[in-house]
């Protein structure tokens, strides 16, 4: 008697590992974080291989004042 566990193993197509991946449909996220004297807001937006990131910062710490902002699309 063999005891071994046996696996059985298949082969997937790109399209079917896409689709049990997720890597079809659009993915977004958004943050918006106060406190302190800062403000910050974010957002993120996918779909398959194509992404976009873009931010926006301020911030008024002693008296003074800053801000940034930052995007990135890849």
């Amino acid at each position: 008697m063999n005891t071994v566990p046996q696996v059985e193993t298949a082969q997937l197509s790109d399209t079917d590992l896409d689709q049990v991946s997720g890597g079809i449909g659009l993915t977004a996220s958004a943050a918006l974080v106060a406190g302190d004297g800062a403000l910050a807001a974010g957002l993120h937006a996918e779909s398959g291989p194509f992404a976009l990131t873009g931010g926006l910062g301020v911030s008024a710490p002693f008296g003074g004042a800053a801000a940034n902002a930052h995007t990135t699309s890849v």
